[in-house]
């Protein structure tokens, strides 16, 4: 099983930057993809953007394509959000996931961080 923490969100002025960062324990994840979902309040939870930890593919919402950047350190076992430009509508808790799947399907994803929280003031 893996254990995945969350770290990095916080308070920032729009047009700011955060960068989260995901850190694994547990396992390897070799073959495996990383992603970050947000859950803003009254709203369902949707993708942000992906990495595929062998081949660092990615992938990214629309909302965040050119904004936010997902990267990742094999040596520290962490997957990082850089989020430049922020915008109050990106205020939400941000969550990092495993999936053994290829996909930006919720439901593809096997294990949850505890999320953090990420405000865009105006």
């Amino acid at each position: 099983q893996v254990q995945l923490v969350e770290s990095g969100g916080g308070l920032v002025q729009a047009g700011g930057s955060l960068r989260l960062s995901c850190a694994a324990s547990g396992r390897t994840f070799s073959g495996n993809a990383i992603g970050w979902f947000r859950q803003a309040p009254g709203k369902e939870r949707e993708f942000v953007a992906a990495i595929h930890w062998a081949y660092e593919d990615t992938l990214y919402a629309a909302s965040v394509k050119g904004r936010f950047t997902i990267s990742r350190d094999v040596a520290k076992i962490t997957v990082y959000l850089q989020m430049d430009s922020l915008e109050p509508e990106d205020t939400a808790v941000y969550y990092c996931a495993t999936s053994f799947i290829w996909s930006t399907r919720i439901t593809n994803y096997n294990y949850w961080g505890q999320g953090t929280q990420v405000t865009v003031s105006s």
